[in-house]
């Protein structure tokens, strides 16, 4: 399952989604990204906004729906 994660990740890799992170403590963290890099264990997102920003997700994040992406087209 992990290896499918990664394949799907890979493939999309530049694209811009919308993500949804549930991290500890009921904290809801919401942005705007851009798939930068992916590695063995991990994937990096380039956060658009204000105070952009690199975070690093591991695959298990999005198997156990700890971080939720949706695929967003941005008007230029």
């Amino acid at each position: 399952m992990i290896e499918k994660i990664r394949k799907n990740i890979s493939n999309n890799k530049g694209k811009t989604y919308a993500f949804k992170f549930n991290g500890a403590r009921n904290q809801i963290e919401e942005f705007i990204g851009v798939i930068n890099e992916t590695y063995n264990s991990i994937f990096t997102i380039k956060v658009i906004g204000k105070y952009p920003r690199i975070k690093s997700y591991s695959y298990n994040d999005i198997l156990i729906n700890n971080l939720e992406m949706k695929e967003i087209v941005l008007k230029k």
